[in-house]
């Protein structure tokens, strides 16, 4: 019996286009702008263009230097935790001043409400950092959802497409795989998520549908409940 769900953000919950149309464009423009402000004064700041230099090779001190680096890897939609960290400081500024509201499916937000209600326990595991996804929810388009989720994973616990990534989430929640359902978009994902033993489905909201696939598939979160959690 499913006890707990974990859901990705990007095609699951919430729009691609919103990600890449909206939140990305907002940090390439504004990020420069951010980092000369806030370097001086702000520790979390500081500590991710630490990581930066690190990861890239740049010289600590050259901080016009490293905002060309995040600025490319903006560009490449690069998964870096540095990066991803960065950003979520910038949305925040984002979202308090009313420049855009987090995207999140009507049909999602109901579910949510109603799987919380039922019992379930629920999570988010996304590439994005943990205060980008809670701020999402918590300043979404369809109210604040985030008292509906138990907690917050992101690539600090591993890479979404990396088996291991998954059986340290379990050992966090301290939970039997067969009794957790994982929903994602994204098929390499699911299948990292299955070879250690967690349910999935395959959240396909637009396009065609695969022919066949070994593992359940949904339009969207009403699909999802009727074909997996009905008792």
């Amino acid at each position: 019996m499913i006890r707990v769900i974990i859901t990705d953000i990007e095609g699951t919950t919430s729009s691609i286009s919103f990600v890449h149309e909206v939140l990305f464009p907002y940090a390439r423009e504004h990020l420069a702008g951010f980092i000369r402000e806030r370097e001086q004064e702000d520790p979390a700041v500081r500590e991710q263009l630490d990581e930066v230099a690190g990861v890239s090779g740049c010289d600590r001190d050259d901080v016009e230097g490293l905002i060309q680096v995040l600025e490319q890897w903006i560009d490449e939609d690069r998964k870096e935790t540095a990066l991803k960290t960065l950003q979520g400081l910038l949305w925040e500024q984002g979202y308090q001043r009313g420049a855009f509201d987090g995207h999140v499916y009507p049909d999602a937000a109901e579910y949510l409400r109603f799987w919380h209600d039922r019992g379930l326990r629920l999570y988010v595991y996304s590439s994005g950092s943990v205060k980008a996804q809670k701020l999402i929810f918590g300043f979404s388009s369809e109210g604040d959802l985030t008292p509906y989720f138990s907690g917050y994973f992101d690539t600090n616990v591993g890479g979404k497409k990396e088996p291991s990534s998954y059986q340290a989430i379990l050992g966090e929640l301290g939970v039997e795989p067969s009794t957790v359902l994982f929903l994602s978009d994204v098929e390499d994902e699911l299948r990292a998520a299955e070879s250690v033993g967690l349910k999935t489905c395959w959240l396909i909201r637009d396009g065609d549908l695969p022919g066949t696939t070994s593992r359940p598939v949904a339009r969207d979160f009403r699909e999802v409940d009727a074909k997996l959690l009905k008792r």
